[in-house]
């Protein structure tokens, strides 16, 4: 049974042009009956921290975030937070869907990410309790950030005694059709957020093909991607240290600066409920075991993580590879590739994706 607990965090500033300001921005803190906790707020609807025992029992928070929520505020990593409508890549920031031709913003080198500057992740969500779970909405209007449709969202956090953190993420649009793609861009670090380098940590991926990028990180063409890992450093069908390989002089790692791929997921396995990753500490002994409904997984090594704002602990900045996110999302560029699985949502449709982290150690 979790106790949650809300507190304002702060308010929001009034806009330049006069628009009013003043909402509030919510911190909320879901503690299970181990006294395991995971910390989020509105704002992106953002993960901002969760705290589990490590094999000894200590309790470190082993989510990546900061101390002030407007460190949050049009961050570069995304630190926790929800990202869409789209998230990860879409080349050149076009797409057509149904005979028209859509342009987004271009805000990573010439393709779009994220959703755009603001996306979902810079928008103050409403927040909401209902009995055990933490959900947040949001309403995007046709033409948000240049895409169709009137979408409404919703993520949905749980967390049990099993130190199980399920994120559920629901949209329905109305008037066109659009396209979707949601996760959450949470960083690990299982040694404790603040406790530098993840080079030590193993993982492992029931993934047996990854998709190879040009020089921008948009999916080659078909025929060349999906990929199989064998004989390469993106093979972690059995656990590898992280930093066993990243500084190969592998072309896909070094146009990346480290991994920052998606790899798609094995056959039967995207349910929901069956392990498709698993992330080690052999200091702490802490592991994140992650399951999802979702095609595949976006791994990406905190490449770009230096000259973040302050951490959660006073005078600490994070560097580079201080944390992992396991992104679980559909697959870079779906919208332009008819040999992707669809990212089409029409309206009188739900979009429902699931994605589990559990929490354990050995």
């Amino acid at each position: 049974m979790n106790e949650i607990t809300q507190q304002v965090w702060g308010f929001t500033p009034s806009a330049p042009g006069g628009e009013a300001g003043g909402e509030p921005v919510i911190l909320y803190t879901m503690t299970n009956s181990k006294g395991a906790s995971v910390r989020l707020t509105n704002y992106g609807a953002a993960i901002v921290g969760i705290t589990v025992p490590d094999r000894e029992g200590q309790m470190a928070d082993v989510a990546l975030g900061y101390d002030k929520w407007q460190s949050y505020v049009a961050d570069g990593p995304a630190m926790g937070k929800s990202v869409g409508r789209y998230a990860n890549r879409i080349a050149k920031g076009t797409f057509t869907l149904e005979d028209k031709t859509y342009k987004l913003a271009v805000n990573n080198g010439p393709n779009h990410l994220h959703g755009g500057p603001t996306g979902f992740a810079n928008r103050l969500w409403e927040g909401r309790v209902e009995g055990n779970r933490v959900v947040f909405g949001y309403h995007s209007a046709d033409g948000e950030e240049g895409y169709p449709g009137d979408l409404y969202v919703e993520a949905c956090y749980d967390w049990d005694d099993d130190n199980r953190l399920e994120i559920t993420y629901y949209a329905r649009v109305e008037g066109k059709a659009t396209i979707v793609n949601l996760t959450n861009h949470v960083y690990f670090n299982l040694n404790g957020h603040d406790k530098g380098s993840i080079s030590n940590h193993e993982l492992m991926l029931h993934a047996s093909r990854y998709l190879p990028t040009d020089d921008t990180a948009i999916p080659l063409p078909a025929g060349q991607a999906p990929a199989q890992v064998e004989e390469t450093p993106m093979d972690f069908r059995t656990p590898h240290a992280i930093g066993e390989r990243i500084d190969e002089p592998f072309q896909q790692l070094i146009w990346g600066k480290g991994y920052d791929h998606c790899w798609v997921i094995d056959p039967g396995l995207a349910d929901g409920k069956k392990t498709v990753a698993e992330l080690y500490s052999p200091d702490s002994g802490r592991f994140v075991e992650v399951a999802t409904t979702q095609p595949g997984i976006q791994i990406y090594t905190g490449n770009w993580l230096a000259g973040s704002p302050e951490s959660k602990t006073a005078g600490h900045f994070y560097a580079d590879r201080d944390g992992v996110a396991m992104e679980c999302q559909a697959f870079p560029d779906s919208p332009n590739r008819g040999d992707f699985p669809s990212v089409v949502l029409k309206p009188g449709e739900t979009y429902e994706q699931h994605i589990v982290y559990r929490f354990g150690t050995k």
